[in-house]
């Protein structure tokens, strides 16, 4: 849906498979194993990614000087392993995405824009996580911002989390203030 979004804002965009074959899991349980062993290899992680982001590239409508990477939840932490490896894109964006990885940043490296768009209140993305991630983009020089969403937790952009599962919980006011920090962080980046 969030792709479809995209494109009718005139963006050509592709709608990646972090899992492969097309795996569609329903259960927090089963995602988080799924997402565990998906990265437990960081070289093999960012190249499934990659892989995506190449046939983005590839697209004739799309103009490969003027890319840019979104995702939420496991797409939201896909995205900053794009710009933590260095990929050649204008900016990222995480929704609600882990920040935590195995191989951080190096000095230089990131040459992509950064904007993370977290609840405050995540459960599992906690302060401590954060301050990680923001440290880590400081000392790679990177150009970042996370947007913190008061009494709000994860998957606050989805309006099917219901809050029946603790942690995860809709947030309307939320879910439209980070679609248009995007849209506002994508005018600046495509300027």
């Amino acid at each position: 849906g969030r792709a479809e979004r995209l494109a009718g804002l005139g963006y050509a965009a592709l709608a990646g498979d972090p899992y492969g074959n097309g795996l569609e899991v329903s259960d927090l349980q089963e995602a988080i194993k799924h997402a565990e062993a998906i990265r437990a290899d960081t070289t093999k992680f960012r190249q499934r990614i990659r892989a995506g982001l190449d046939t983005l590239a590839a697209l004739p409508q799309v103009d490969t000087g003027r890319l840019a990477v979104i995702g939420y939840c496991m797409g939201g932490t896909c995205s900053l392993e794009m710009a933590r490896d260095g990929a050649p894109i204008k900016g990222v964006v995480s929704f609600h995405g882990g920040l935590e990885t195995e191989s951080p940043a190096e000095s230089q490296k990131v040459q992509a824009k950064i904007l993370v768009c977290h609840g405050a209140d995540d459960p599992f993305v906690p302060v401590e996580q954060v301050n990680a991630f923001e440290a880590e983009m400081t000392k790679a020089g990177a150009n970042w911002q996370v947007t913190s969403y008061g009494n709000t937790v994860h998957s606050f952009t989805n309006p099917e989390a219901d809050g029946s599962i603790p942690g995860i919980c809709y947030n309307k006011q939320a879910d439209e203030r980070s679609w248009q920090a995007m849209r506002g962080f994508f005018d600046e980046i495509f300027a």
